[in-house]
């Protein structure tokens, strides 16, 4: 069995496709089919079902996916390990984090970090949070910037909360149960026609948790967007939204209306694998972004509603 193998094998599994799995890893069809067929041999079972040109995993295949996708990653820690022996004048880190905080608090921690060290590649990944662990379980990503669920972090992964935000309606127009108070209960927006989130979303989520609590379901206008469609829809009288406060500072055309206590808060957590030492380059922006939290905090310069948890 050969690394270059397991990487054929995991290419194939990722699309369920032979012909696009060999322009992803850069060799022709027949000796990608080659190199799976001999790794089959090896293994003595077959890892894919062929069928009316529909790829499909075996059992076999399904034992050796997980397995082969953490020795991938852990060969990559270590190759990007023993680079980084020299210091940081080489390598790479891997950062997710979600729309809203790709655009708030990672550009100025990436500047701190490109600062620093000038000669790392940087390569950041934007996604729900819920796809941001996918990533990083996958060994896909070194940090990720994520929201945490109400049940915990997944147990496969260190996850530590570093600030807390509070949400707030988004709308075009002053909303009339906010007139007077400049707040809005959730069971404000019982009437509203709501725009929501893609599935995948942790803002779906705690929207759809936060009515549900208070005894409603959401009046869903436009439904499946992205941070900036769902900002575009909002702008365009659509319905309204609850979103971080941040990501509607740069949007004059939009209204920002808080909750009323307890509102809608979540916390934000820089979370890595917990089975994989993490590189020298991901400890050191780990290190900087907390050393940015604390800056910020200390002038003031955290946005609206973003408090420290440290």
């Amino acid at each position: 069995m050969q690394l270059h193998q397991l990487r054929y094998f995991v290419a194939v599994a990722e699309v369920r496709h032979f012909t696009q799995a060999a322009d992803i890893v850069g060799i022709t069809q027949p000796s990608l089919s080659k190199q799976i067929h001999a790794l089959e041999t090896d293994l003595g079972a077959p890892l894919f079902e062929r069928v009316r040109g529909n790829i499909s995993l075996t059992a076999a295949g399904e034992v050796l996916l997980p397995l082969a996708t953490r020795i991938l990653a852990d060969v990559d820690t270590a190759t990007r390990e023993v680079q980084e022996l020299v210091g940081l004048r080489r390598g790479r880190v891997r950062l997710g984090a979600t729309p809203s905080l790709a655009t708030s608090l990672a550009p100025p921690v990436l500047r701190r970090f490109r600062d620093a060290h000038p000669t790392v590649d940087l390569k950041v990944t934007e996604g729900g949070s819920q796809d941001l662990v996918r990533d990083l379980l996958r060994g896909d990503l070194d940090l990720a910037l994520i929201i945490m669920p109400g049940q915990g972090a997944d147990p496969g992964l260190r996850a530590d909360p570093i600030l807390r935000e509070s949400l707030v309606v988004a709308s075009v127009r002053d909303l009339p149960a906010a007139t007077g108070t400049g707040q809005l209960r959730i069971t404000d927006l019982r009437d509203e026609p709501m725009v929501m989130f893609r599935e995948g979303y942790d803002l779906r989520d705690a929207t759809l948790q936060a009515c549900r609590a208070a005894g409603f379901e959401p009046t869903v206008a436009v439904d499946g967007g992205e941070m900036d469609a769902v900002l575009s829809f909002v702008e365009a009288g659509l319905g309204v939204a609850v979103v971080p406060g941040i990501v509607v500072a740069r949007r004059p055309g939009v209204r920002v209306t808080p909750l009323a206590p307890p509102g809608v808060r979540r916390t934000i957590a820089v979370a890595r694998r917990r089975d994989v030492v993490p590189t020298n380059a991901g400890r050191e922006l780990r290190r900087i972004l907390l050393d940015y939290v604390r800056d910020a905090t200390a002038t003031a310069e955290l946005p609206p509603g973003v408090e420290p948890l440290n």
